[in-house]
């Protein structure tokens, strides 16, 4: 209860600061390539249920519907745009409407797309399907995009059996510091 009410807290004051921001964010990438601001994508959230969650479209409406890593060339579909906003982990922010319906936590396992099978059935037989996603997470915070899915998955184990608000609260400062150094950004 107390980690619902701390995500709520803290994303409408997120909103609340980077409102602004978000809609310079999103004229920005209108104006630099056509199609919507937003990519809304299926992914896998508590108890392996689909939810859509939103993103800053950071690649061009042509993109196949994969995970970034299994494309052949991925900085042929990244945008001038995208790839600042990748960088700088700006295209995440708009996860903060997925935290507020409550499909999203700020701190848990990313959640993975929806035909990221491998990634899910490690996750459901450690169990770390039945906590609800993250915008940053345990594994996030110890490697990123950098890690294989066998070594993300025990960092999402650790989070599952040593969670506390302690540990949340360092892993949104180590996210902070990863962010702004853009460490563990490969695409």
């Amino acid at each position: 209860m107390w980690k619902r009410i701390f995500d709520i807290v803290l994303a409408l004051a997120a909103f609340a600061i980077l409102g602004l921001p978000m809609l310079v964010i999103a004229a920005a990438i209108r104006l630099d390539s056509p199609g919507p601001a937003l990519y809304w994508s299926d992914r896998v959230g508590r108890g392996n249920r689909i939810f859509r969650m939103p993103k800053f479209r950071s690649m061009r409406i042509d993109t196949p519907a994969v995970a970034t890593h299994l494309l052949d060339d991925p900085e042929r579909y990244i945008t001038r745009v995208g790839r600042f906003l990748r960088r700088t982990s700006l295209d995440e922010l708009p996860q903060l409407w997925s935290i507020l319906k409550g499909d999203m936590s700020f701190v848990g396992p990313r959640p993975a797309l929806f035909n990221q099978d491998d990634l899910v059935a490690l996750r459901t037989k450690a169990g770390v399907h039945e906590l609800t996603p993250g915008l940053t997470g345990w594994a996030q915070v110890n490697g990123r995009d950098e890690l294989p899915i066998p070594e993300k998955v025990k960092l999402d184990e650790y989070y599952l059996h040593h969670r506390s608000f302690r540990l949340d609260l360092r892993i949104i400062l180590m996210t902070f510091f990863k962010v702004a150094k853009t460490e563990g950004v490969s695409h």
